[in-house]
């Protein structure tokens, strides 16, 4: 099956149902170009390739395919070949690269990146809620978490629109991918030159005081990880949970004033619709076997965190709420997992972003039948393409900071 089409997006549940039933816990897939790979869709399976980087490495030179790839390939940027950054290395280089990475998003204050996150999200809202109806994908998801991330990491804050539209082409793997990554790269080497004239305080300026003597290239290159990383799934959690606070009866009753409700509908996100769905790869590193298939040496593994979530073995009733249950894939698991830090940077600002939302607009109701919302087309990521809602027009704050 092709890892893409309208389905992907529509009924990736139901589709990864089906693969399951047909194929079992490992799936064949092909990618753009027709090049083929195995979808890991078990729950056990999952735990084992990503818990085994020994026979299941990330080093994609490793991959059978590659000389099948032609040079405009549009999944480049999310399959990369001898890039110099944290997600391709592995063994004690890794180590120390994780290790450089989490210090530096450890030394943020949670207190002080709380505020940071209510300051902008009370600014976007502002932009707004005069109006009594508005889009909140394009207008607030998809501008909130760069333009926090662009303050602990030292960014200028009038550089996150280009920021956001480069992050945007490159996670959804469309024809701007390739031009995504050239601005992001620009405007991450020129903020690396300034922070090596002038230092801070800010997670930059930590990761170039780092003991290991890393180059700026592979500094820039764990930079650009971490934004894509940062921003697109935690914009995608804000709106997969919002759209599930608007139409889940689970959850509606409690929408006005339940913040409980958040955190809850929060997680529950992170088992049904997961910001991150897929993730490329691991590369066996010899012939193995994983559930019933015959794995050969260089074969692409891609992680199928959505369908290994939704795993009839784990999940025995998918409508039950899971009750705080934390042990989803969604931040992967193993040595390549997301850093602790960073999953406790996303929280933060995804949840104040909802509570600041909810709090200014009480009434927020979702302007559209449930069944016209629209998921972006992306292998990999899974946020909807809009999100209209409608509100009580509310007064705006005003530059309150």
């Amino acid at each position: 099956m092709p890892l893409s089409g309208v389905r992907l997006q529509s009924d990736p549940t139901g589709l990864y149902r089906e693969l399951r039933r047909d194929h079992g816990a490992v799936a064949p897939v092909l990618l753009d170009g027709g090049l083929p790979a195995w979808l890991v869709l078990g729950y056990r399976e999952l735990h084992q390739v990503t818990g085994d980087p020994t026979l299941f490495s990330r080093d994609s030179g490793l991959w059978n395919q590659w000389d099948n790839v032609p040079d405009d390939w549009p999944m480049a940027p999310m399959i990369g070949r001898d890039q110099p950054s944290v997600l391709y290395t592995v063994g004690e280089q890794h180590r120390e690269r994780a290790g450089t990475i989490s210090e530096a998003l450890e030394a943020v204050d949670p207190f002080a990146l709380k505020r940071y996150a209510e300051e902008f999200a009370d600014e976007l809202v502002d932009g707004f809620c005069a109006e009594g109806r508005t889009e909140i994908i394009s207008r607030y998801a998809k501008l909130l978490p760069v333009r926090v991330l662009a303050r602990i990491y030292g960014f200028p804050d009038e550089q996150g629109p280009g920021v956001v539209k480069a992050l945007n082409d490159l996670t959804d793997g469309n024809a701007g991918a390739l031009a995504g990554r050239h601005f992001l790269a620009e405007a991450v080497a020129a903020l690396l030159r300034e922070k090596h004239a002038v230092g801070g305080q800010d997670v930059v300026s930590r990761m170039l005081r780092n003991p290991h003597g890393f180059t700026d290239e592979e500094i820039a290159e764990d930079l650009m990880v971490m934004m894509v990383a940062g921003h697109q799934p935690t914009a995608d959690w804000i709106g997969n949970s919002l759209r599930l606070m608007l139409t889940d009866d689970r959850f509606a009753a409690s929408l006005s004033g339940g913040r409980h409700s958040v955190a809850e509908a929060m997680n529950e996100v992170l088992w049904e619709d997961t910001p991150t769905q897929n993730v490329a790869g691991r590369w066996a590193t010899r012939d193995t076997t994983l559930g019933t298939r015959r794995i050969k040496a260089g074969d692409m593994m891609l992680l199928g965190i959505a369908g290994a979530n939704y795993d009839p073995q784990i999940r025995m009733d998918s409508s039950a709420l899971t009750g705080g249950n934390n042990a989803f894939f969604s931040f992967g698991h193993g040595e390549h997992r997301c850093p602790f830090p960073a999953q406790e940077i996303a929280e933060i600002v995804a949840r104040a972003g909802i509570e600041v939302l909810l709090d200014r607009l009480p009434d927020l109701d979702l302007a559209v039948p449930t069944e016209a919302l629209t998921w972006r087309r992306s292998p990999w990521q899974r946020g909807l393409a809009e999100l209209p809602v409608s509100f009580t027009p509310a007064p705006a704050y005003g530059a309150a900071y």
